[in-house]
């Protein structure tokens, strides 16, 4: 189960009003046209009830004093007139906050996956406050501006009709109208201590319900069904995910008892202030001091302030809940760079030399083990350097920091001489093609999947020589809809259907040559190229790898037949280099590449491991 979410509190950071600006200014920014339109509605809609309110004391006055029909009818006609303008206001509103609110809701989302799509690095998307954070900017950043301008509206309309109201109720018994708002004081601040614990409830468990969707989106997973259901994990996911639904459940009803507490209480005042009103006003109308009219317009005054206060504290704490939230949004996109870049960035220039690293150490959390201790390394253009080592050695991380997507703790990586720090990450990853053992395939066109390698490259043709480079095809060829098939089964395309899915070889051969349509870059990384191949695209591939570059090309694997012609090979071991040399220097020196060699070996062979250590080891001896 899940504890409290570490999300930084709401509370905390700007202030209200600033926070309230920021969200006007970010509506107003949406759609100028349909905020001065609501401001127009609200104003108009604000100050309807007391002229409907007076039109209805003339009438019943008029009709008190038997006025004859074509004086009352003036004033009935005008009351259908403001009805009616009453419901067309509205209908105008809702369809103004809808525009507005589709507006906000584009701007919203641009602005913060503009943000977090220009951060560099991987470091903060691993940081669970700052997904628990970006969780609350997602459901706040489009609704957020879009409440506290509706509130902000809905607060103006009803001050205007409080004030009308008032003045009007003031004039026949002043300490009715004092009483009344008097009394909205304590509720506010009930209802405001209310919105605090429930902002403060979804900030508290803001981890738990991720988890939650995590845990439903696992059921609902295809990329996990094959295992939920051969391992029967279904009950098991399930009752995690009911879990944490729990620990949310379960914080809303203690808020929602207490907010049960606070508006019965409120209620129950405020239905002893109404019953009051009322009786003075039917004993002064006994007594003739009150007019029918009066007495209607008393009772509406005595109705439409109380509402009107109650519109006014609900629509303040709206906007003051939509706020605290919206604070989690302006968080996000003001959180700064994960990756330090200078304002003067040096030019990352075109490789000659080669790309080093001097004692760099790295570790992924501030209290957590080092993945690399002290690797000093060259790696030369125009060479191939392979990196091997057992699991968790630390090669995917050293190939992390090469591609700046982190920085490390110490030590400089210098490409050319220039320290990457120094450098716009933008601009040297432009300089990089990369296959990742872990690729993507985009649940999108194949075309759309091979051009994401670069999408400058738009003419068909070169997606088709990538793809025949990466002996794939033929195969996309033969697919129902060649290089426009979707490679997904759970979207499709209007114009193209249903899609497919490839197998994992075939995947690997798409990522292959998304990779190679980058073109010839100053640094190519191979990591595991061909774990999904069969040993003859294997060979193939390899054969295409091996054309001659200027540049430096790094390769990860675990097959070491692959590596075995790179110009330097580096053993990595607990996160440090414990062996380095070509495939020869290597087998001669009988470490840890020389055991991982022969155990691979051995598998094609019919001589034993053992064996192979004692032959290779004699002639040493009798050379002795």
């Amino acid at each position: 189960m899940s504890g409290p979410g570490d999300t930084r509190s709401p509370e905390e950071g700007p202030g209200q009003i600033r926070l309230f600006a920021s969200a006007l200014s970010m509506a107003w920014r949406a759609h100028p046209q349909a905020i001065a339109g609501q401001l127009v509605v609200t104003v108009l809609t604000g100050l309807i009830p007391v002229a409907s309110a007076d039109l209805i004391r003339y009438v019943l006055d008029d009709i008190s004093a038997h006025a004859p029909a074509a004086t009352v009818l003036p004033l009935v006609v005008g009351l259908g007139c403001a009805s009616c303008l009453a419901v067309v206001l509205a209908a105008v509103g809702n369809y103004l906050t809808g525009l507005f609110g589709r507006a906000m809701e584009r701007l919203a989302l641009a602005e913060l996956y503009s943000t977090t799509g220009a951060m560099k690095g991987l470091r903060r998307l691993e940081d669970p406050e700052f997904q628990n954070r970006l969780a609350l900017a997602q459901q706040s950043g489009a609704g957020g501006p879009t409440q506290v301008v509706s509130a902000a509206f809905g607060i103006a309309q009803s001050v205007l009709t409080l004030a009308s109201f008032l003045i009007a109720l003031a004039v026949l018994n002043a300490t009715a109208a004092l009483l009344i708002v008097t009394a909205a004081i304590p509720a506010f601040f009930a209802e405001r201590r209310v919105v605090r614990h429930r902002v403060a409830q979804v900030t508290r468990t803001s981890h738990a319900r991720r988890r939650q969707f995590f845990y439903s989106g696992l059921l609902a997973s295809q990329a996990a069904a094959k295992e939920i259901r051969i391992f029967g994990l279904g009950g098991f996911f399930t009752g995690r995910m009911l879990t944490e639904l729990r620990v949310v459940h379960d914080s809303a009803r203690r808020l929602d008892r207490r907010q049960l507490t606070t508006d019965s209480s409120l209620a129950v005042i405020s239905a002893a202030i109404a019953g009051g009103g009322l009786w003075w006003a039917v004993s002064a109308a006994i007594a003739g001091r009150l007019t029918v009219g009066d007495v209607s317009m008393f009772v509406a005054a005595l109705a439409a302030v109380a509402q009107s206060l109650t519109g006014i504290i609900t629509s303040a704490m709206s906007s003051y809940q939509a706020l605290s939230m919206f604070r989690c949004y302006r968080l996000v996109l003001t959180e700064g760079p994960d990756l330090p870049v200078p304002d003067k960035p040096a030019v990352a220039p075109a490789l000659r030399n080669g790309i080093e690293f001097r004692d760099v150490w790295f570790r992924y959390n501030c209290d957590g083990p080092w993945a690399l201790r002290a690797i000093s390394c060259f790696l030369p253009c125009g060479q191939t350097t392979a990196l091997v080592g057992q699991n968790g050695a630390g090669k995917s991380t050293l190939v992390k920091l090469l591609c700046r997507l982190y920085d490390p703790d110490r030590g400089r990586i210098l490409w050319d001489g220039v320290d990457l720090r120094d450098v716009d990450p933008d601009d040297m990853r432009r300089r990089i093609s990369v296959l990742f053992q872990d690729f993507m395939q985009y649940e999108l066109s194949v075309a759309d999947n091979i051009r994401i390698g670069d999408l400058s490259r738009t003419d068909t043709g070169a997606l088709e020589a990538a793809a025949d480079r990466a002996g794939v095809h033929d195969t996309i060829a033969a697919l129902p809809r060649g290089y426009q098939t979707m490679l997904s089964r759970a979207y499709y395309d209007d114009a193209a259907g249903q899609g497919i899915r490839l197998s994992g070889g075939q995947s690997q051969r798409v990522a292959l040559a998304r990779m190679f349509l980058r073109g010839d870059r100053d640094l190519v990384i191979l990591d595991e190229p061909s774990s999904g191949l069969d040993a003859e695209a294997e060979h193939q591939i390899h054969q295409g790898l091996q054309a001659d570059r200027n540049g430096i090309t790094m390769l990860i694997s675990h097959r070491l037949n692959t590596i075995r012609a790179a110009s330097q090979i580096l053993v990595i071991g607990d996160g440090t280099i414990i062996e380095r040399g070509d495939h020869e220097d290597l087998i001669g020196l009988g470490g840890t590449y020389a055991r991982m060699f022969e155990y691979q070996a051995a598998g094609y062979t019919s001589v034993p491991v053992a064996a192979n250590r004692r032959s290779r080891a004699e002639p040493t001896a009798a050379a002795s």
